[in-house]
């Protein structure tokens, strides 16, 4: 770095890829990792996620983690926000059924509704 201007621009370029919630472009998968989601194991749900994400080299994809989601009986949660669609709440998630939501849902486009909080409600 030479100067301030510098400086500057990495601070900008570095919010704008912590940034999640502006400007979302492409897919965030939001898995709740409060001590409720953990201790009902959200952590091989994440591991496989990203795991599967990186196993298919997709593009645009974040998977982040949360707080608690707001139903702990439900645990571990998921939540995808894809662009220009509205969210779906996946529930009681296993490492399995995470990789099948990436390629249901991710990559194919039909969600597995069977996962979704909707589901589980009826």
């Amino acid at each position: 770095m030479k100067s301030i201007a510098e400086l500057d621009k990495i601070r900008q370029e570095a919010l704008e890829k912590v940034n999640l919630r502006h400007d979302r472009k492409g897919t965030r998968i939001v898995v709740g990792m409060a001590t409720c989601g953990i201790s009902a194991g959200a952590r091989p749900v994440m591991m496989a996620l990203i795991e599967e994400v990186k196993k298919r080299n997709l593009e645009h994809i974040v998977v982040t983690q949360t707080g608690c989601i707001g139903a702990c009986r439900l645990e571990p949660m998921i939540e995808v926000y894809k662009e220009g669609e509205d969210k779906v709440t996946y529930v009681e998630m296993t490492a399995e059924k995470a990789r099948r939501v990436i390629a249901d849902h991710i990559v194919n486009g039909k969600i597995p509704y069977e996962y979704t909080i909707g589901a589980y409600e009826k």
